[in-house]
């Protein structure tokens, strides 16, 4: 029997999806590379039917992030491995319509041209479109940067490729520097080892939002082969190496991050001892040049500065799981130090372990990292005078709706407005865009190339100063040079803090303990639930809308007093600007918990995020008694919350 006829029967019987049948003919119509033929045959014909529907069952969409697939497939056919050893990269990434494969990023790129020609036009722009491309350690990282950039320079742009692997946020700097149009990041940040991803960054250096966003995928879903006619030489763009001298300028601008650079003075803060761990990923190029010349006393875990996309020493490459740094733990234990700090393979994020009043190594939520920086520099931004009574209505604290409500606390007893955001750094950088538009025109047409003192003087007196900006995902910002939550200058700003609370002879989570009893005990609780391939998507959808339809009337014994359904326009931010909707819903409870759901963007997976506090009487604060209390009975009441949103979920998937 041939394929076709194998195909079309499987199809016949319901074993393979129509929509699959329906994009693997169109596949094979629209390329002839003979691996994509022989990865189908070899599925097909060992009946591996659920594979093939993972990989067919859609187009791989180009969403507001760009792509993130599977690389690899769960089974790789021998057409992919090729000549590769089995415990090696693969010959050829996985073949299929909804995977991250050239097919994909070829379609993404040509669109992503396609739009920035459109766009320049619009705007009278005169010239190529120049985009920046660069990509993590992760499997055909390198190999998909280089393809982009030959289908972007045949297309007609000019293309500024990193001669190696580098960070997110350099990645966002470097457009901003060099005036491009686009930067294109290959990576799937914190994903598992199996999956990569296309990230673009518009010419502010962030995320793309509208109406970038609505015209790009547009233009990229619009393409549906890989074939293309390059243009002529004289028409098409230029390639500009990227390297030492990017790197430069970028951690000129990282290093201004610690506002006490003196504190290092100190014997005690000299002193305190860092292991960091760059889990394989792209940290390792300039998180140990920024420590070294800061003056911090660290070393590095030497199995993990290995740059392997495979991540052989971990699960997960995400430093929000506590096995993925516990070689990080074992060295600190081993060398005596006083804390640890692991960045994801992109280095957008950070994940932190401190010692205990028992001196054991425990690792901070994103939630409570963020909300110490955060404290720490507005703090010290009063100390030092940066910040006072007559300028700090121009300072501004920015994090999600879904991170830790202790921020908003924080920044209020500073006199700090906070502004809170969808989830996504974009919505963050869309702000930080709309407070550089706000300057005057002729510092806006240097305010790239400003000096961070210059830059941080002109947005205390036009416009809004960013002090702090964070997600609970383990993602922060300290200034706006880069338009992208940054590791690098997550880490200067954490080691900083770190050095504060031993020149005060304070453990990192002895200095949380005071914060908390200051402003209250906060906690947050994580949770998701996985459904993966085609029938998993159609779960995650059906679960996340079942919340606006029948959203409840009590949980987990307590009333609910307000619901926040941000899928319908209409709710406002701080600023009074409307924000956009967004498949997210909150539930507020009587008793003060509150919960939120929403459909990962990135992974396949509905998140749950579940809040509680206990807070002092105005004026007052939580004795020592009173903290310890408090946290046994708010872990309790966020237990007692996920089990009852459990038996909710299994309910209302039967």
């Amino acid at each position: 029997m041939s394929l076709e006829a194998t195909l079309q029967s499987a199809a016949d019987s319901g074993q393979l999806l129509k929509s699959s049948l329906e994009n693997i003919q169109a596949l094979l119509a629209a390329s002839s590379n003979p691996v994509y033929r022989a990865s189908i045959e070899e599925l097909a014909g060992s009946g591996a039917w659920e594979e093939l529907n993972d990989r067919f069952f859609q187009a791989l969409k180009f969403g507001t992030g760009g792509l993130r697939g599977r690389t690899l497939g769960k089974i790789v056919t021998q057409a992919e491995r090729g000549q590769a050893p089995a415990d090696q990269q693969p010959d050829h990434p996985c073949v299929g319509t909804n995977a991250m494969n050239y097919y994909n990023v070829g379609r993404a790129t040509r669109g992503l041209v396609t739009y920035c020609k459109a766009w320049r036009a619009k705007a009278g722009l005169e010239g190529r479109p120049a985009i920046v491309f660069s990509h993590d350690t992760r499997l055909f990282s390198p190999e998909f940067a280089r393809r982009c950039a030959q289908i972007a320079i045949e297309n007609g742009a000019d293309v500024y490729l990193f001669d190696g692997c580098r960070a997110t946020p350099e990645m966002s700097f470097a457009v901003r520097q060099l005036r491009a149009d686009a930067g294109v990041m290959l990576t799937a940040s914190h994903n598992p080892p199996h999956d990569n991803g296309y990230k673009v960054n518009f010419n502010d250096g962030a995320g793309i939002v509208e109406p970038h966003a609505s015209g790009i995928i547009k233009e990229v879903n619009a393409i549906k082969d890989e074939a293309y006619t390059p243009l002529p030489a004289d028409q098409q763009g230029k390639i500009t190496l990227l390297g030492e001298d990017m790197d430069a300028q970028y951690l000129e601008r990282v290093e201004t991050m610690m506002l006490q650079p003196e504190l290092l003075k100190q014997e005690a803060a000299r002193k305190l001892k860092i292991v960091y761990t760059a889990l394989h990923g792209t940290g390792g190029v300039l998180v140990p040049v920024l420590l070294k010349k800061l003056g911090f006393n660290f070393l590095t875990v030497p199995e993990q500065d290995v740059r392997d996309g495979r991540f052989p020493t971990v699960k997960s490459p995400n430093p929000e799981n506590a096995s993925a740094l516990k070689m990080a733990v074992d060295l600190a234990n081993k060398e005596g130090a006083d804390i640890i700090i692991g960045t994801d393979p992109d280095c957008d994020r950070m994940g932190v372990g401190v010692r205990n009043e028992k001196g054991e190594m425990v690792l901070l939520t994103g939630n409570q990292t963020g909300s110490l920086m955060g404290w720490y520099r507005l703090k010290t931004m009063f100390d030092l005078g940066i910040l006072n009574d007559s300028n700090k209505q121009r300072a501004v604290f920015l994090k999600t709706f879904v991170t830790s409500p202790m921020q908003d606390t924080i920044a209020a007893r500073f006199g700090v407005q906070c502004i809170n955001t969808l989830t996504g750094f974009k919505w963050i950088s869309a702000k930080l865009a709309k407070y550089e538009a706000a300057l005057p025109e002729d510092i806006r047409a240097v305010y790239r190339d400003l000096k961070a003192a210059d830059s941080r003087a002109a947005r205390l007196q036009h416009s809004k100063f960013l002090v702090f900006g964070g997600e609970e995902s383990y993602g922060y910002m300290g200034d706006d040079f880069s338009r992208d939550k940054d590791g690098n200058g997550a880490v200067v700003m954490f080691a900083e803090l770190a050095a504060y609370a031993a020149s005060k002879g304070l453990t990192v989570a002895g200095l949380l303990d005071e914060v908390y009893a200051d402003v209250g005990y906060f906690l947050e609780v994580n949770q998701s639930k996985v459904f993966e391939g085609a029938s998993g998507a159609a779960q995650i959808s059906r679960l996340a809308d079942s919340y606006g339809a029948t959203p409840p009337t009590q949980v987990d014994g307590s009333a609910v007093t307000a619901v926040r359904d941000y899928r319908k326009p209409g709710i406002l931010d701080e600023e009074g600007e409307a924000i956009a909707t967004e498949k997210m819903l909150f539930v507020d409870l009587a008793d003060g918990r509150s919960f939120a759901v929403r459909p990962s963007g990135t992974e396949p997976k509905i998140k749950y995020y579940m809040f509680a506090r206990q807070v002092p009487a105005a004026g007052q604060k939580l004795s020592r008694e009173d903290l310890a209390a408090a946290k046994v009975s708010v872990r309790a009441s966020l237990d007692s919350l996920w089990t009852w949103l459990e038996k909710d979920i299994e309910a209302r998937l039967s």
